[in-house]
């Protein structure tokens, strides 16, 4: 997994007075825990960009001075109003611990059913995992190529020795549905082809009316 680097400094003092005045700074109050103790640090706003504003997992590596922490975010906190970030928890990282993760899924391929006339459904974005942190991937794919309507990805499929899951077996990942254009297409066919029926019937009907009459007056 890919990992972004955030170079900060150790607080001092973790007071709400402090805090205030780090924000009024642009700097973000931060803890890093996991550790033998917690560990409070303040890093610019913009240096959580690329962790934050992306779709993709990243561990973190803490920079604090001669110091540094690998990590994982795992938690946020925004202003309501402004969007500001508030402050930030992070995990720390132990070759030999494994932790959990949220990890983003990509679909590939155009599925047969949607070439049909279905709709991709996404029940899932993001899978949550647990493993080592060298075994942690930078995102779960699937090839969707060959499913049809009805089908689904359930995560018993996507099982791996790498990592274990945090979800039931049948969890469903995504599916093709069947799209409301195809079930009214579909009923109009059959209400024409009852139609068409029912006019053959009407015809037969008449045909051997005719044929009755006929015979009665011979």
């Amino acid at each position: 997994m890919k990992s972004i680097t955030i170079n900060g400094s150790k607080r001092e003092s973790v007071g709400k007075k402090a805090t205030k005045a780090l924000r009024n700074a642009g700097q973000v109050p931060c803890v890093l825990y996991g550790g033998d103790q917690p560990v409070h640090f303040s890093a610019a706003e913009l240096a959580f960009s690329k962790l934050i504003y992306t779709p993709n997992a990243h561990t973190v590596v803490i920079a604090l001075g001669d110091v540094s922490f690998n990590a994982v975010l795992q938690d946020i906190q925004f202003h309501p109003v402004t969007e500001n970030i508030l402050h930030i928890d992070f995990y720390q990282l132990f070759d030999n611990k494994e932790i959990a993760m949220d990890i983003p899924v990509i679909l590939n391929g155009v599925p047969l059913g949607v070439r049909a006339g279905g709709v991709l459904r996404r029940n899932r974005r993001k899978l949550r995992i647990k493993a080592l942190p060298t075994n942690l991937p930078d995102n779960i794919q699937i090839d969707i190529s060959e499913l049809k309507i009805g089908n689904k990805v359930y995560v018993s499929e996507l099982l791996n020795d790498a990592y274990n899951f945090l979800h039931s077996d049948n969890t469903v990942v995504c599916q093709v549905k069947q799209s409301r254009v195809t079930v009214e297409l579909e009923d109009e066919e059959e209400e024409g082809e009852e139609g068409a029926e029912a006019a053959e019937g009407t015809e037969t009907s008449g045909e051997a009316a005719a044929e009755g009459t006929t015979a009665a007056e011979a």
